[in-house]
C-alpha cells in the first residue's frame, strides 16, 4: 500500500480501524474533532457503532460497557475532556479492560486554549483519577509512529487488560505527514475468556467489576494489578537515544517537542556542540534505566529537560538521573512553542556554566 497524507487526527483514526475497533463513543473538544468526525464517516461503513455522548462522563462510561463485551473500542478527547473522564477511566482501569484513550492535549489549566501543550503529563502518567492503577502511556513524535502505536495500542490493551492512551497534543493532531497502514507487527493474543459475551453454562460466569468491599480482596487486587505493572514495565517501556555517544549536554523530551530538539541538535553541530536526545516513547512506564545509563557516563556533564509545560516530566527525569548529573529545566506553556534557537540559548548557557 503506497503511503497517503493525512492529518495526524484523521490517520489515528483510521489506524484504529484498521486495528479492528469498531466502537467509538466521545464528544467534540478541540483539537482533536477530526478524530470523532472521521469515526462518525467511516464506522458505519465498517460495520461499526459511532455515538457522540451527551457528555465526556457518558463517553468514558460507554468505553466501559463496550470494553466488558469484549469490543475493541477507542474514545478520544482534549485536556478538559480527558479530565472529565478520569472516574471512569479509574474504574475501567480497576475492572481490567482493554481500550485505547486519546489525548490531544491543548493548553491549561482550567479551559485555556486551543493551542499544543504538553502539561497533561502528570495527569496522564500519575494517574489522573482515584486509587492506585496506571495507564500505559505512549507519546509519539510523528504522525507515522502515531499511526504505529494505535495499532499496537489495541493489543497491549487486550494482552494486559488494561487502558492505553496515546498522548498528542495539537500539532501532531493537526500536520499532515505520509502515513501507511502495511507492515504493523501484530500480536497472538489469547480469547476474551472474561468477556460478558454470554454464558450458557459452558464456561465461567463473567463478572465485570470494580467494587469489592473487603479490604483483604480490594488489597489482594490491587497487588495482583500492580504484578501486571511490573511485567509491562519490563516488556513494553520505549525510548529512542539520539546522538548521545560523545554528547555533553543530553536533552530530555517527548512528543513533538523532540522534533525540535532534533534541530536543535543540527544547529548545535554546525557551532561545533555535541547535543544528545533521550525521548520517551513511553511516558508509563518510563524509561529510568537509560537514563540512568547515560548519567553515568564521563561524557555527559548536564541534562535539560524541554516541554511544553512548567516542568512535569522533569521529575522522572531526575529520578533516572540519580543525582550523578545536574538537570536543568527549559519550558514554554500556554499554547507557546519553544523555538531551536532559544533551546540553543539555554543549553549554551548550561555548558558556560560547566
Amino acid at each position: 500500500m503506497a503511503k497517503v497524507l493525512m492529518k495526524g487526527n484523521e490517520a489515528i483514526a483510521e489506524s484504529a480501524i484498521q486495528a479492528g475497533c469498531r466502537y467509538f463513543f466521545g464528544y467534540p473538544i478541540t483539537p482533536q474533532n477530526e478524530i470523532p468526525e472521521y469515526m462518525a464517516k467511516r464506522l458505519p461503513k465498517v460495520d461499526g457503532c459511532f455515538i457522540q455522548a451527551e457528555s465526556e462522563v457518558s463517553a468514558i462510561n460507554m468505553v466501559y460497557g463496550a470494553a466488558g463485551a469484549g469490543a475493541r473500542v477507542m474514545t478520544s478527547s482534549s485536556s478538559p475532556g480527558i479530565s472529565l473522564k478520569q472516574e471512569g477511566i479509574s474504574y475501567i482501569a480497576g475492572a481490567e479492560l482493554p481500550c485505547v484513550i486519546v489525548n490531544m492535549v491543548r493548553g491549561g489549566p482550567g479551559l485555556g486554549g486551543i493551542q499544543p501543550a504538553q502539561s497533561d503529563y502528570f495527569q496522564s502518567t500519575k494517574g489522573g483519577g482515584h486509587g492506585d492503577y496506571h495507564l500505559v502511556v505512549f507519546a509519539p513524535s510523528t504522525v507515522q509512529e502515531a499511526v504505529d502505536l494505535v495499532a499496537e495500542g489495541f493489543d497491549i490493551a487486550d494482552q494486559y487488560r488494561n487502558p492505553v492512551m496515546i498522548l498528542g497534543d495539537g500539532m501532531i493532531g493537526q500536520m499532515m505527514e505520509p502515513v501507511e497502514f502495511e507492515g504493523i507487527k501484530r500480536r497472538e493474543l489469547p480469547e476474551k475468556t472474561w468477556a460478558t459475551t454470554g454464558w450458557d453454562g459452558k464456561r465461567k460466569r463473567s463478572i465485570i467489576n470494580s467494587l469489592y468491599i473487603d479490604p483483604k480482596e480490594l488489597e489482594d487486587h490491587v497487588f495482583h494489578i500492580y504484578d501486571k505493572y511490573e511485567a509491562i514495565k519490563k516488556n513494553e517501556t520505549r525510548v529512542e537515544c539520539y546522538n548521545c555517544e560523545g554528547a555533553e549536554v543530553i536533552v530530555a523530551a517527548y512528543g513533538t517537542t523532540a522534533r525540535i530538539i532534533k534541530k536543535v541538535i543540527q544547529l548545535a553541530k554546525a557551532q561545533g556542540i555535541n547535543i544528545g536526545l533521550i525521548r520517551p516513547i513511553t511516558v508509563w512506564p518510563f524509561p529510568y534505566v537509560a537514563f540512568n545509563d547515560w548519567a553515568n557516563k564521563d561524557h555527559v556533564k548536564a541534562f535539560l529537560t524541554v516541554e511544553m509545560s512548567m516542568g512535569q516530566m522533569i521529575e522522572d527525569v531526575r529520578l533516572g538521573v540519580n543525582g550523578e548529573k545536574s538537570v536543568y529545566f527549559y519550558g514554554r506553556t500556554g499554547g507557546m512553542v519553544p523555538t531551536p534557537e532559544a533551546i540553543l540559548s539555554e543549553i549554551n548557557k548550561i555548558r558556560e556554566g560547566m
